[in-house]
């Protein structure tokens, strides 16, 4: 039975991990007879969004604490994930990925990535293991793979500073996938383009059925 790492970048789409993108995810990953550990970073996340009203907030919050409500608390800090006891990794999105793994929502092109997450995540390309990264979360691969094929979707400006980064990206559908068969690597678009749960659904069940079927 294979075993998946998920990173997760707190709760909410707005200043974490978007939730329907990590609980579709989860839910993929035990119909396809495989299990997962949930790890988030132990750090302050960049801001507090208020999901009602999109205004910031003056709360300052834990990473690790709040995304550990989409796990129901059973989740680790990312240091503690050890890249020799899982299969595969898969990063869902929300914008936490793009403000709290990696600052990419910020300074675009300029970005620069958590030193912890880039480890872990290099770890896991280096003993050559599937990965697949959805949504925004995209963003952090140019750091971890060189010349990787991705896609967030089909938004220009995102797509340009991906490139700039050294990816190449390919204009994506919201129920399709994109595989990087070098680098073991599936993205899909998610949220970037869904408009409902079933539109995320059926890029998500291929990402996560293509990224534990790669050998």
């Amino acid at each position: 039975m294979k075993n998946v790492a998920v990173i997760l970048a707190g709760c909410g789409v707005y200043d974490g991990s978007e939730i329907n993108e990590v609980i579709l995810t989860l839910l993929h990953i035990a119909k396809n007879d495989a299990t997962y550990q949930c790890f988030a970073p132990n750090i302050e996340q960049l801001h507090t969004i208020n999901h009602l009203t999109g205004e910031v907030m003056p709360d300052k919050r834990n990473v690790l604490t709040e995304a550990a409500r989409i796990a129901r608390g059973d989740i680790k800090s990312l240091i503690e994930l050890d890249v020799t006891q899982f299969d595969a990794l898969i990063v869902p999105g929300g914008f936490g990925a793009a403000k709290n793994l990696c600052d990419f929502a910020i300074k675009g092109a300029q970005a620069n990535i958590n030193e912890d997450v880039l480890n872990v995540c290099k770890a896991f390309a280096k003993a050559n293991k599937p990965a697949g990264y959805m949504c925004i979360a995209p963003a952090l691969i140019p750091f971890i793979y060189d010349n990787a094929v991705l896609t967030i979707g089909n938004d220009a400006d995102t797509a340009q500073a991906l490139n700039a980064l050294g990816a190449k990206h390919i204009n994506c559908a919201v129920y399709e996938i994109v595989i990087d068969e070098a680098n073991k690597l599936v993205t899909t678009p998610a949220y970037m383009l869904a408009e409902s749960i079933l539109d995320a659904d059926a890029g998500i069940a291929k990402l996560v059925s293509s990224v534990l079927s790669i050998y």
